[in-house]
């Protein structure tokens, strides 16, 4: 992401396609919560909340199956 935009879905590795999956989660809480301080006071709620953590991981993996896609899952 360059500037703060996303370009393209195109990765050259899964790894990479798994970085992008997460900073696209991360970019959508800063959307949704644009207040870093109130992110701040809530980050130590939701990191010890199991349910929270795997609601995270649920979001990160749909980003990565829409990255996987349109890497045509890495295959030529």
């Amino acid at each position: 992401m360059t500037s703060g935009q996303l370009q393209t879905l195109r990765t050259s590795t899964p790894e990479e396609g798994y970085a992008l999956a997460v900073k696209l989660a991360q970019k959508a809480i800063k959307i949704t919560q644009p207040s870093e301080e109130i992110r701040k006071m809530l980050r130590p709620v939701y990191s010890t909340n199991a349910d929270s953590l795997i609601a995270t991981a649920q979001v990160v993996a749909i980003h990565f199956q829409t990255v996987a896609f349109a890497n045509n899952y890495w295959n030529d």
